[in-house]
């Protein structure tokens, strides 16, 4: 054998540092795993599934769709097709809302009618299912002023508001308003 073979083989490595060595091998492979899935959910475009109620141009009251962001554009699309968009820098203001709506339609309305000593009442405290409204306002390309409603499932408004946000949204309505009175407010009062 030649004598670096020799010293090689010769060269005993402790169990403890082999076993270093593969959680440092493995932390970074997780680590680079994670940077790669992160940078992905970035470059992705923001989409969710509304039903749109009313407002938005170009698009039918109460049809179900999604609304996405993609670049500077708020989107609302029944399919897979062009539909209804705007500029996000054209929202001027988001409001958010709750909605809540009774389901099980007709049957479950004779169900409680028909419950004895008024325990249709408890029925119908369990039979509404809660839902969130996003509403905004948004100039188009003429200087008018209009507004959209849609409806989406319970917390995701939030989510929608943060997005517009994140994307350069500011938000007329939570401005903080001057606690103090103006002097020619003050001028008009009865004395």
């Amino acid at each position: 054998m030649s004598p670096a073979v020799t010293l090689l083989s010769n060269r005993v490595t402790p169990v403890g540092a082999r076993s270093r060595l593969l959680v440092a091998l493995i932390c970074c492979g997780l680590t680079a795993a994670a940077q790669n899935s992160t940078q992905l959910k970035a470059s992705t475009a923001f989409r969710i599934r509304v039903t749109h109620l009313v407002g938005f141009e170009d698009a039918k009251n109460n049809c179900s769709g999604a609304l996405s962001i993609q670049n500077d554009s708020l989107q609302f699309q029944k399919t897979r097709k062009s539909g209804a968009h705007i500029k996000i820098s054209s929202v001027r203001d988001i409001f958010l809302g709750e909605q809540s709506r009774q389901v099980g339609g007709l049957p479950l309305t004779l169900g409680e009618a028909a419950a004895p000593f008024g325990s249709g009442r408890v029925v119908s405290l369990f039979a509404h299912k809660k839902y969130d409204t996003f509403s905004f306002e948004y100039v188009d390309s003429n200087g008018g002023i209009h507004g959209a409603v849609f409806q989406l499932k319970k917390g995701q408004a939030a989510i929608v508001k943060k997005e517009l946000i994140a994307h350069g949204v500011t938000i007329s309505s939570f401005r903080v308003q001057s606690g103090t009175q103006g002097a020619t407010e003050v001028g008009h009062v009865d004395k």
